[in-house]
């Protein structure tokens, strides 16, 4: 559903959420090992993130990326948008242009209850909460490798 910049995107603001704070930055290359994402791609993700005032950007011995507000305040809907746009929360399931309420194709309604379902969850949950859910256990993500 989401190009592999946004599967990216996502990937680096979570890691960034979770080992970044108001006095300590994440750098490039340890979000890049971490997450398995080749470094000059995730540069360019991150320069769009710093870009659409998601991210801070500093050089220097102590530099790297932080987020510009509380992991509290930033939805996943919003790194979504800043990277592949919300179109796709309009898009027809197969790929058709005139597909529309007035014009459905065969998958129109299911799938359109499925991208309204999938765009809520991005909607309501925060880089806190998908902290929160790790911290407590939940997801593929261990404990160890936040801490």
């Amino acid at each position: 559903m989401f190009s592999a910049s946004c599967h990216y995107g996502l990937q680096a603001m979570f890691y960034i959420a979770l080992h970044s704070s108001s006095e300590k930055n994440v750098e490039l290359n340890e979000i890049a090992t971490e997450q398995d994402i080749p470094k000059h791609f995730l540069s360019k993700i991150l320069q769009l993130l710093v870009r659409e005032k998601l991210l801070y950007s500093m050089k220097g011995p102590t530099g790297g990326f932080r987020l510009t507000r509380p992991p509290d305040e930033i939805t996943l809907l919003e790194i979504v948008d800043a990277i592949d746009g919300l179109d796709i929360f309009h898009q027809c399931g197969i790929g058709f242009k005139s597909c529309d309420d007035n014009n459905p194709c065969p998958i129109h309604t299911d799938y359109k209850a499925i991208r309204e379902r999938v765009q809520n969850l991005f909607q309501t949950k925060t880089l806190e909460a998908l902290k929160e859910e790790v911290q407590n256990g939940g997801g593929i993500i261990s404990i160890s490798k936040i801490e």
